[in-house]
C-alpha cells in the first residue's frame, strides 16, 4: 500500500473555525478534527466587523498542533475556505487597511436602490447572474465609495484570499468566491471591471483570478518556521467559498438531485454546467455561483441555522443556557405547524432579539404566537423545510429537471428534526451527510490537484466511501402553505 497522503483543511464559517486533516489511504478518507475555534462579529462604534488577526492566529495553532503530533513530510497540500462576499483591503505595502467589515453591517442597507439609478437591476443580473441580496460585495463597496481607506486601498482580497497572502504571500482571487461579489462575468468568468467604474469604484483593486485546484506556491519561509513545519508545504486553491467546497464533497450528486448546504446559511441548489440567466431565474432571485471543475451551482440562499442560533444566543443571555441538542428536542416536542414565519423576511437578517422578532411576525401576521423555546425553534425549522420546499419546486421549474432527491451537507445535515422535516416538506427522499462535507470537499479538490484523483466524479466516489449518510423517507405530507408570503 502506498504512504498515507495528508491534507489540512482549514474552514472557517461565519460562527466557527475549523483545521481538519485529512489522511487518504488511496481508497478512503479519514477526518480528524486538529483545532476547532470560535468566530464571530465584533461591533465597534455602531459598526460590524471581523477580527481577521484572531482567525490567523487560529490557523497558525491549529497547522502547529499538526506539526507537533505528524510527520509533515506526508502533508501534500493546504486549502483554505471561508464564507463569501466580505473582504480585506491591503495598501500599497501590502498591510490591511483595518479589519474588514462584516455583511450583516448596517452600512448596506439601501445600497442595492441607489446601484440601481445607475446600473438597472435587469443588467446586473445579465451580466453577472447573481441574486440581489443586500450584501453582495459590489453594494459594501458602493457603501464605501466615499471611505478614505478605499481612496488608499492598491489591494482587495475576499477573506479566503487574505489568508492565501498571509500563507504564501501571493494576492490572487480565486474564482468560486470572486463569483459571489457581482462583479464577475458569469458567462465569460472574467472580472467585469466597467461595473465598478460605472459606479466610480476603483477597479485596479482586483487581483487576478485563479480557478480552483490551482497549486499557489508553498508557505512563505516566514511561516514554516513560525509554525515548525520541517517540510515545505504546498498551498492549493481550493473551492475557497466554503459552499463550493461543500458541494464538492456531495456523493451521489446528479442531475435529479436539489443540494442543500446546511449552517448558518442554508444554500439550496442544483449543479450545472452553464449559467442559467433569463428574466424569470432574475425574477426568483436565484444565482449563478462558480464551482470547481466547470460547475456552475444555480441556487438561492436561504436564511438557515442563523435563525436558531440567534434565538440560542439571546437564550443564553436570559440565562437559560440551553444546549443545541436541548433547543431540537423541545423542538421535536412541541405541537406541529401551529405558526410560520418567512425566514428570507429582512427583520430576522440582523443582530438581535430574534425570539422577539419571531413573536411580532407571527402576531402581525395573524397566526398563533409561539411563546416555549420549543414552539420557537419548531417555528423556525418547520418554516425553513417549507422555504426548501418552495426553492426547490422552482428550481425543477426554471431547469425542466425532475428532481427526486434531497442531498443535505454540512452541519444542519446532523440535525434529524430538520431533515424529517425537509422529507415531509419537500415530498422527496432526503441524503444526510457528509456534516464535514465543506472540509471534504476542500481536501478533495487538494487531492485532484496533486494528482491523488483523477476528476471530480471519482473524488465523490472516494467521498461515499469515507463518510456515512443517513437517508430520510416522506411520513406526512405537509399540505399548508406559509401565508406568510
Amino acid at each position: 500500500m502506498s504512504e498515507e497522503a495528508h491534507f489540512l483543511a482549514i474552514d472557517i464559517g461565519a460562527s466557527g473555525g475549523r483545521v481538519i486533516l485529512g489522511r487518504w489511504d488511496g481508497s478512503r478518507f479519514a477526518l480528524e478534527d486538529i483545532h476547532r475555534f470560535a468566530n464571530g462579529m465584533e461591533e465597534r462604534d455602531g459598526h460590524l466587523f471581523w477580527n481577521v488577526d484572531r482567525l490567523w492566529r487560529e490557523i497558525q495553532a491549529g497547522m502547529r498542533r499538526y506539526a507537533a503530533c505528524e510527520d509533515d513530510a506526508r502533508l501534500k497540500g493546504i486549502g483554505i475556505d471561508t464564507w463569501a462576499v466580505d473582504y480585506v483591503l491591503l495598501d500599497a505595502h501590502g498591510a490591511p487597511l483595518g479589519d474588514p467589515y462584516a455583511y450583516r453591517d448596517p452600512r448596506n442597507e439601501g445600497m442595492a436602490e441607489l446601484v440601481d439609478q445607475i446600473i438597472p437591476p435587469q443588467e446586473l443580473y445579465e451580466r453577472t447572474g447573481l441574486q440581489r441580496l443586500p450584501f453582495n460585495t459590489l453594494y459594501q463597496l458602493y457603501a464605501e465609495r466615499n471611505d478614505p481607506r478605499l481612496a488608499a486601498a492598491a489591494m482587495l482580497l475576499l477573506i479566503p484570499d487574505f489568508f492565501h497572502y498571509r500563507l504564501t504571500g501571493k494576492q490572487v482571487a480565486e474564482y468560486t468566491n470572486a463569483t459571489t461579489t457581482m462583479f464577475l462575468d458569469a458567462r465569460r468568468r472574467t472580472w467585469a471591471t466597467d461595473l465598478l467604474e460605472r459606479l466610480g469604484l476603483p477597479a485596479h483593486i482586483l487581483p487576478p483570478l485563479v480557478m480552483p485546484g490551482t497549486r499557489l506556491g508553498p508557505l512563505s519561509p516566514d511561516v514554516q518556521q513560525a509554525v515548525g513545519f520541517r517540510s515545505p508545504a504546498e498551498v492549493i486553491a481550493v473551492g475557497s467559498h466554503d459552499t463550493a467546497s461543500a458541494v464538492a464533497a456531495i456523493p451521489g450528486l446528479d442531475e435529479h438531485s436539489a443540494y442543500i448546504s446546511s449552517g448558518t446559511w442554508s444554500l439550496v441548489g442544483v449543479e450545472r454546467t452553464e449559467p442559467l440567466i433569463n428574466e424569470e431565474a432574475r425574477q426568483f432571485n436565484v444565482t449563478n455561483e462558480g464551482g470547481v471543475y466547470g460547475t456552475i451551482r444555480l441556487l438561492k440562499n436561504v436564511s438557515g441555522l442563523w435563525l436558531l442560533q440567534e434565538c440560542q444566543r439571546r437564550w443564553n443571555e436570559e440565562g437559560l443556557h440551553l444546549t443545541w441538542d436541548a433547543i431540537v428536542a423541545q423542538a421535536a416536542a412541541a405541537p406541529p405547524l401551529r405558526c410560520l414565519i418567512d425566514p428570507d423576511a429582512p427583520e430576522f437578517l440582523p443582530v438581535g432579539d430574534m425570539p422577539a422578532r419571531i413573536r411580532d411576525y407571527c402576531q402581525r401576521s395573524g397566526q398563533p404566537v409561539p411563546e416555549t423555546v420549543g414552539e420557537i425553534a419548531r417555528c423556525c425549522l418547520e418554516s425553513l423545510a417549507l422555504r426548501y420546499r418552495q426553492v426547490i419546486d422552482a428550481l425543477e421549474h426554471l431547469t425542466g429537471q425532475s428532481i427526486s432527491t434531497v442531498r443535505i451537507v454540512g452541519g444542519g445535515s446532523q440535525n434529524a428534526l430538520l431533515c424529517q422535516l425537509t422529507a415531509d416538506a419537500c415530498r422527496r427522499t432526503v441524503v444526510a451527510g457528509p456534516a464535514e462535507g465543506t472540509a471534504l470537499g476542500n481536501i478533495l479538490v487538494q487531492a485532484i490537484a496533486t494528482g491523488h484523483l483523477p476528476d471530480l466524479a471519482t473524488a465523490r466516489q472516494a467521498a461515499a466511501a469515507s463518510v456515512p449518510q443517513q437517508v430520510y423517507t416522506p411520513q406526512t405530507t405537509v399540505h399548508r402553505e406559509a401565508d406568510s408570503r
